[in-house]
């Protein structure tokens, strides 16, 4: 095998593992608090919403450190030991306690640092600057595809519920964490470094692969490894996508755990209502992989870099919005056990409700595939530092909109996303220019970015 071909090899590895383990977590973040709002008459008192922003922003801090934490330890240990402390987090929603709830909360989002940071050092360490826009592409459509498998189940075992039992809560987490397990395995099947480069090639981010070193110079390297992320957040570019990347946070929230209870607490949707929650994540997933599938395959042809791609992106996401906004009623989001039986400015629609589910996929998938393609790109160095940074202002941000998402209307949620969209978008525009730019100057073609 070239090796080219075992540095795909690892990605397409790298991406079916986080696809059996974002099968299972998306899935329980999907359906969390619609089974929790079902146990709240029980001695279980935890909230999901909380549970997220707890996650996320424990997650947020934690990347200070995990650049730190995978110079040490090494990405693919790092990665296997993260998806252990994922299948515990869904492991707990098998015989729910409110203390192991939010206690596993602040463990998966230690874990979820490192798990992100070891992923995009991996994913820049096996491309270079002709491959990485696609290895993104590929990348982002097998993670994506966890959200279509795992809620398809949902759909068909919840169909005609109203209520979750007992019963149905255990069958469907015990299956989540086997999942989970299943992908934190398959991480050793990934190729380290040293075996997928070409004989004499280099790679500056082996900076944090080195098994060998002494645990001196691993001290050393970790230490290094947070300085530069210090450094690098203070960097024009990093700060301009700083505000596109808070947007991707925002709307990981609204889609991943919002939009679905809104679904579920529709009362007008009738018997259906919980297992739409299902379907929107299948709609979701597809949205997810046709997009990263597309703007995979496409990178490579694409004369006018990565603008458009956002572009539609944002267009995508506020024809989402606006629909919704006329869709759902404004109390879904925060509707008691009973649900709402409101309405908003047209009768709830399940074809409505579905379809801007597919356009929230879709539209993720542009803002995500073109953030990860321009931070490998411009980044490729200092890959660890950058991703973590990547994932620090995602991640908290989430948390934030999780935790409001506790108290705001639907219409105010929407609203900030539209504003921070909006910036972000321009934001991203002004770093992308500014990389052809640079590229022009030095005469290499701008279509290969």
């Amino acid at each position: 095998m070239s090796p080219e071909s075992k540095k795909l090899f690892n990605i397409i590895i790298l991406g079916v593992s986080f696809m059996f383990i974002f099968t299972a977590f998306q899935t329980c973040g999907n359906i969390a608090q619609t089974v929790i709002t079902n146990l709240n008459n029980t001695d279980f008192h935890g909230s999901g919403y909380t549970s997220m922003s707890i996650i996320y922003g424990v997650f947020s801090a934690s990347n200070l450190i995990s650049p730190s934490v995978v110079a040490i330890v090494g990405p693919q240990l790092s990665m296997v030991v993260s998806g252990i402390f994922y299948s515990l987090y869904i492991a707990v929603f098998i015989q729910p306690a409110t203390w192991a709830f939010y206690t596993a909360s602040v463990f998966i989002g230690i874990a979820a640092a490192v798990l992100w940071t070891a992923q995009g050092n991996c994913l820049t360490v096996n491309s270079d600057g002709n491959t990485i826009g696609r290895n993104s592409g590929v990348f982002w459509a097998l993670l994506q595809s966890s959200l279509f498998f795992g809620n398809l189940y949902i759909y068909f075992a919840w169909q005609g519920k109203t209520h979750i039992s007992e019963s149905d809560r255990r069958t469907v987490f015990i299956a989540l964490t086997v999942i989970s397990l299943v992908g934190t395995v398959l991480f050793f099947l990934i190729r380290k470094q040293e075996d997928t480069k070409a004989p004499g090639e280099e790679d500056s981010t082996n900076e944090i692969l080195g098994d060998s070193l002494s645990a001196q110079n691993k001290m050393t390297r970790a230490v290094a490894a947070f300085k530069k992320s210090i450094k690098l957040s203070f960097t024009k570019e990093i700060m301009l996508l700083s505000v596109t990347t808070a947007y991707t946070g925002l709307e990981l929230t609204f889609f991943s755990g919002v939009y679905g209870t809104c679904i579920g607490a529709v009362n007008r949707f009738g018997s259906e209502e919980k297992s739409l929650i299902g379907l929107s994540g299948i709609f979701i997933g597809v949205g997810e992989i046709l997009g990263g599938g597309i703007f995979g395959l496409l990178s490579k042809n694409n004369r006018f870099g990565r603008n458009p791609v956002v572009m539609l992106g944002i267009v995508v996401h506020f024809i989402a919005f606006y629909l919704i906004f006329f869709n759902m009623p404004n109390d879904a989001p925060i509707a008691p056990m009973e649900g709402t039986d409101d309405v908003a400015y047209m009768i709830p629609s399940k074809e409505v409700a579905i379809f801007c589910s597919f356009l929230l996929g879709l539209g993720d998938s542009c803002f995500n595939t073109q953030l990860l393609s321009i931070l490998g790109f411009l980044y490729s160095e200092d890959s660890a530092p950058a991703f973590a940074i990547f994932k620090f202002v995602q991640s908290i941000c989430a948390a934030v909109a999780y935790f409001y998402s506790n108290y705001f209307l639907l219409q105010w949620q929407l609203l900030i996303m539209v504003v921070v969209g909006f910036f972000g978008t321009i934001t991203f525009f002004t770093v992308e220019w500014e990389a052809a730019a640079a590229l022009v100057a030095r005469g290499s073609d701008y279509s290969s970015i």
